[in-house]
């Protein structure tokens, strides 16, 4: 029987924009009450006001060591509960290392390690006391297949799949289930700095998805029996060879 999410109460990290404002606007039509977690304020406050009472919105940010520790106590003085964590904020930095950046490296693997690894960690023990939750990343088919265009970000995502899989069989005992969503290439914020031309060939051959792709594969996800985890769920686009 398929697990209702109307009630319950959603976290989600770099929940302003693309996937995570997509996923909200899921969760919240399936009945869920979603806190928007991200340090931009402008846009925050427009997700607020475009999703309706259900949305709380909440500034953190989660490279800063401070702000992160404010993160799950906000969350249960705002919401009262967690039932579902969305650890979806990420960066993204391509290219051939012969060229990059280790600077833009360091930032990006920060968000896409540190702080998803710190942001985790921060809501178990809730759960754990609760001995139920939901905690969903937000990975990379880079995570599972090496992309040569992308190596830094690819290692990045290997390490999120490594977290996810011992994690979720560290707290299984304890009734929380974890897994990861690894979609290739979506249309948002992240692929800014593809080559135009790489973009529009793409585009063009129908080699890319939307946000609310991934997020119907979240909500898919979320609502399993509880006695089924979906560890990982990769969607491609159609014309992806991997």
């Amino acid at each position: 029987m398929a697990q209702e999410i109307a009630g319950k109460v959603a976290a989600i990290t770099g929940a302003a924009s693309g996937i995570g404002l997509e996923c909200a606007r899921t969760l919240i039509g399936a009945g869920a009450r979603v806190v928007l977690i991200d340090r931009a304020e402008e846009a925050l406050n427009s997700a607020r006001v475009e999703l309706g009472d259900r949305a709380i919105p909440l500034r953190i940010d989660l490279t800063d060591p401070v702000s992160m520790g404010s993160m799950m106590p906000q969350v249960l003085e705002k919401a009262g509960q967690l039932d579902i964590f969305h650890a979806n904020a990420g960066a993204y930095v391509g290219g051939e290392v012969l060229g990059g950046d280790p600077d833009a490296w360091d930032r990006m693997l920060n968000l896409n390690i540190n702080a998803l690894f710190r942001s985790v960690h921060a809501v178990l023990p809730h759960m754990v006391e609760r001995k139920s939750g939901d905690i969903i990343v937000t990975s990379s088919i880079a995570g599972l297949v090496p992309v040569v265009w992308e190596p830094i970000y690819t290692a990045s995502k290997h390490a999120v799949q490594a977290f996810v899989h011992t994690v979720r069989r560290q707290v299984a005992k304890h009734g929380l289930r974890v897994g990861a969503v690894a979609p290739g290439p979506v249309v948002t914020a992240l692929i800014k700095d593809w080559p135009k031309e790489k973009i529009e060939e793409e585009m063009a051959a129908g080699g890319l998805m939307q946000p609310v792709e991934v997020a119907q594969a979240v909500l898919f996800m979320l609502t399993r029996p509880r006695n089924v985890t979906i560890r990982d769920l990769v969607i491609l686009p159609q014309s992806n060879d991997l």
